[in-house]
């Protein structure tokens, strides 16, 4: 398993911060990867993820200790809209998860770590559907999408103490391509 070096998908988001030798927009590190071997289920999405760890330093992990469970697309690509808008700019959505003091430091849902980031400009919901139109071409609905715990690699660490830490990898049958998402974030 190698990473994607060149990409639609990481030219299309340098709009979102430009200097940034990171592939990310909000909060979430995208990674593209490629395998010769057949996709072999939840054992490929792990050897995604030892890609992946393999190149971020320095970063310890284990990866016998992370744990998975399957997203249903729509959950995982759901895009709340935007009821108001304060005059500081704080956005209120429609929907049911919300930043408070007892979940922060957890997973939060993907839609908000993209147009949610502790600093720099907030995204849109029209940016999120953008993003994964690029990312994912040809939709989302046959995705193979695991969650993945965040207690075995030091590299969430920031998020537990604040933000949020999290760990999405992503099959795209189509493509023949995977996509590990990473969170981790604090002020």
């Amino acid at each position: 398993m190698r990473e994607i070096e060149n990409d639609i998908f990481y030219d299309y988001i340098k709009q979102y911060d430009p200097y940034s030798e990171c592939h990310s927009v909000g909060e979430v590190d995208y990674h593209l990867l490629t395998d010769n071997k057949p996709y072999d289920g939840l054992q490929s999405h792990r050897d995604a993820l030892i890609a992946v760890f393999e190149n971020l330093h320095p970063v310890t992990y284990d990866i016998k200790k992370a744990y998975s469970k399957p997203l249903d697309p729509s959950e995982f690509f759901y895009c709340p809209n935007i009821v108001k808008t304060d005059h500081y700019g704080n956005v209120t959505y429609d929907s049911e998860w919300k930043p408070d003091g007892n979940n922060f430091g957890t997973t939060v849902p993907y839609w908000y770590a993209l147009m949610q980031p502790i600093h720099g400009e907030k995204n849109s919901p029209e940016d999120f559907k953008k993003v994964n139109e690029t990312l994912f071409p040809n939709g989302t609905d046959k995705l193979d999408i695991y969650e993945w715990t965040t207690d075995w690699s030091d590299y969430f660490d920031d998020g537990h103490e604040w933000y949020g830490a999290c760990c999405w990898s992503i099959y795209d049958k189509s493509m023949d391509r995977y996509v590990v998402m990473l969170v981790s974030a604090t002020d």
